[in-house]
């Protein structure tokens, strides 16, 4: 069964791609009555305000026409920003060389937070270099939030 991030993907994603952008992601989060859907949207010319304005009314329309959230929700519309989150496989291969910070489902070596080299991905799974002798092959089902760090120039 579909989970309901993979739901809005799929209704919103025609949506976004006619307004000339990307769906990048979606985080949808309840809490309590209220619930969070967060659309990031990304394009080779950028992002601009009035992107995320445009998308937003459009995914407003068709949310109020297809009512797939049920509870009272607030939307947002952004760019991933330079820490973007990834979700799928090809956001992983698109950021091999990338320094990421990862939070997994359930600890491995008793811990849930890593930090690494993305060094690739093989099948399902993507590859993190933690130091020069120590790598894991992380499946992406197992991946519960994964965010690219940004490097700046002036960083070693």
């Amino acid at each position: 069964m579909a989970s309901k991030r993979e739901l809005l993907e799929e209704l919103l994603a025609p949506v976004v791609e006619s307004l000339d952008c990307e769906l990048w992601g979606i985080d949808y989060q309840t809490h309590g009555r209220n619930a969070l859907l967060r659309i990031y949207i990304d394009s080779e010319r950028g992002i601009s305000v009035d992107d995320c304005e445009k998308v937003s009314r459009q995914v407003s329309a068709v949310m109020d026409v297809e009512d797939p959230i049920s509870s009272k929700y607030t939307l947002e519309v952004s760019s991933p920003g330079m820490d973007r989150p990834l979700y799928k496989l090809e956001q992983y291969q698109r950021y091999i060389g990338a320094q990421v910070e990862l939070r997994l489902r359930m600890p491995l070596d008793g811990q849930r937070k890593w930090r690494g080299l993305l060094a690739g991905v093989e099948g399902d799974e993507i590859v993190l270099r933690i130091d020069s002798e120590n790598e894991y092959l992380l499946p992406i089902d197992s991946i519960e939030k994964a965010n690219i760090i940004p490097q700046f120039d002036n960083e070693k």
